[in-house]
């Protein structure tokens, strides 16, 4: 596993990005779909886990947890989500974390390249980059069904493209399971993390390093006055 030194600064010639909740703010949208499509079939959303569960991990392993209901059961749900993912989401439903954008082209001004690895499936993830204000990417790998399953097999797809060493990258994301795909790659993984629960997670997933906005994520990336425009 890589690490950061004393949790300092990160100056790898790539940078990696998690989508949904790094990037982007997907949450209310995910959360919504999801409840949907519990309703569509029979399930009572209130009665379900914690739906935040949903939020990171493959879709269909997240209904899993959300309902515990076998992968057959959940296929379903993950079906009619995605259809009222692409009928009802617009772009301002998932706007960029303040400072995101300014972050992204400071690294692009230093000569780094960056990159998304994410759950999402890899049509979705493209298609919604290319509704934002954020700047072109050198590579981003999704979901592939069937082919690519794991959150280490799309940041290992990024590697592989980029022609990138895991010690020459980094990995920033909001869950645990950023932290263990980058760590089973050999990158350092930085924890991006809004709240006290997210903490939680990343440090017990054994993230490298902590940022509490964009703001000390830029920090910690070596980028100095990363602000968001007014």
């Amino acid at each position: 596993m890589s690490g950061l030194a004393n949790a300092g600064i990160v100056e790898t010639p790539v940078v990696v990005f998690d989508f949904d909740g790094t990037l982007v703010d997907t949450g209310p949208a995910i959360l919504k779909c999801a409840a949907r499509s519990l309703e569509v079939h029979g399930y009572d959303p209130s009665e379900m886990h914690d739906l935040n569960l949903i939020i990171g991990p493959p879709l269909v392993d997240g209904f899993r947890q959300v309902a515990d209901i076998s992968r057959e059961e959940a296929l379903p749900l993950v079906a009619t989500y995605r259809e009222i993912f692409a009928r009802e989401v617009v772009p301002s439903d998932y706007p960029p974390f303040p400072g995101m954008p300014e972050l992204l082209h400071a690294l692009r001004a230093q000569g780094r390249r960056i990159a998304v690895a994410t759950s999402r499936l890899e049509s979705s993830v493209t298609k919604m980059l290319a509704a934002t204000s954020l700047p072109t990417f050198d590579a981003i790998a999704g979901r592939l069904e069937p082919g690519r399953d794991t959150k280490a097999d799309c940041i290992a797809a990024v590697l592989e493209e980029l022609g990138c060493a895991g010690d020459q990258a980094v990995m920033v994301g909001d869950r645990k399971y950023d932290v263990e795909g980058a760590h089973a790659l050999g990158l350092a993984c930085i924890g991006i993390c809004g709240d006290a629960s997210g903490r939680t997670e990343l440090e017990a997933a054994g993230a490298d390093a902590l940022a509490a906005s964009v703001d000390e994520l830029a920090a910690l990336l070596g980028i100095e006055g990363v602000r968001p425009k007014a």
